[in-house]
């Protein structure tokens, strides 16, 4: 089948006639060819979950989630979003004919607003959605009395609220798995509210259960320092994460000052040897640019945050030369055109009054 349901064995269980797919997964798993030298690393690898349909690993939570809303005949979606889930969702509820409602985290990326716009969702922007935890609290509550006065289901990219739509997000695990079979290694995720995390360590689980004699890799969940509810708790030995009172990283997508999945990310990294990283959004705003710069691959800000913790852990003496260390890139830049200006500084580039200015121009970068 395509897309995440070559796994449907260990997938939920749907109808065969309600599993949707817009030919999401089997993204490539990139060995870098500079920043690993550069880093003392031989196996360094780039997970390019960008290359999705809409541009995110959040296709694979929409391809599960919209088709269980199919196999239950439910006629609209309701969720919440700062710009991934919400145009995923979008893109798969215009193929399976579903009405799509979006409540949007204040300050999201306009150009991630007009693609889910553009799939022809329902967008409404939330003053402080995002940045107040109380605020935050009282959306995901007022959906969920919506959803349930309609026997309807919200669409939140977390365990606690759509387990069934986080199984899809599982199948990157396998993916890596299948790549890598034999190897041990590092896997450094994003975090925001921590469902990525906890579903690719939980995939891990799911897959040594299935094969006999696999050795699951080390998860490690990267946070910014400005939302920090999960890493610094994980590598303190706590048990709890804990909410902050307010979310001050830019880094879009990762702006979740609740705690939702953020005890089980502890538990279960813990329990599969991984730890936590607090990053500075200045270390992940140039991450985002050597990706691009000294490897070709454009990811959004949030998709260089693996980047910034694998850094962290080489200072920390925490991975070794030849450890095989997975960083999961989990959007693309095209999605956040504004932060690409933090790496240009331009917004057209060298402008000349003639051809002859260009060529000369060009003859004195060559000499």
């Amino acid at each position: 089948m395509k897309g995440i349901w070559k796994y449907s064995h260990l997938l939920p269980s749907l109808r065969d006639r309600s599993k949707l797919s817009l030919g999401e997964g089997n993204t490539p798993l990139l060995k870098s060819r500079r920043l690993g030298v550069a880093l003392g690393l031989d196996n360094l690898y780039f997970k390019l979950e960008l290359l999705n349909p809409s541009g995110s690993y959040k296709d694979r939570f929409a391809a599960s989630a919209v088709s269980e809303l199919i196999d239950k005949e439910l006629r609209f979606c309701l969720a919440t979003s700062s710009g991934n889930t919400g145009a995923a969702l979008a893109a798969y509820c215009a193929a399976a004919n579903i009405k799509c409602f979006l409540a949007i985290v204040d300050g999201a990326p306009s150009g991630k607003i007009q693609q889910m716009q553009v799939y022809g969702s329902e967008t409404m922007m939330v003053k402080d959605f995002g940045i107040s935890p109380q605020v935050s609290s009282d959306v995901f509550s007022g959906l969920q009395q919506i959803a349930s006065k309609h026997g309807s289901l919200v669409q939140i990219s977390a365990y606690r609220y759509s387990p069934f739509g986080m199984a899809g997000v599982q199948t990157i695990a396998y993916e890596i798995a299948e790549e890598l079979p034999d190897a041990g290694c590092h896997v450094f995720s994003p975090a925001g509210g921590g469902g990525l995390t906890l579903a690719i360590a939980r995939g891990f689980n799911i897959w040594e259960e299935n094969h006999r004699g696999y050795q699951k890799p080390k998860v490690h969940c990267v946070q910014p320092a400005g939302n920090d509810t999960m890493a610094t708790p994980l590598r303190s030995g706590l048990h709890e994460a804990k909410a902050v009172s307010k979310s001050t990283t830019l880094i879009s997508g990762l702006q979740v000052p609740n705690v939702i999945d953020g005890d089980d990310v502890i538990a279960t990294c813990r329990a599969n040897g991984g730890t936590g990283f607090s990053v500075t959004d200045a270390s992940i705003f140039e991450c985002q640019k050597n990706m691009a710069v000294q490897e070709g691959i454009y990811c959004e800000p949030a998709g260089a945050v693996a980047l910034a913790g694998v850094l962290k852990a080489l200072e920390n003496k925490e991975i070794k030369r030849g450890d095989h260390i997975i960083c999961v890139v989990t959007g693309h830049g095209f999605k956040d055109p504004a932060s690409a200006k933090k790496i240009t500084g331009e917004d057209r580039g060298r402008y000349f009054n003639s051809h002859g200015e260009t060529l000369a121009f060009i003859e004195t970068q060559l000499i």
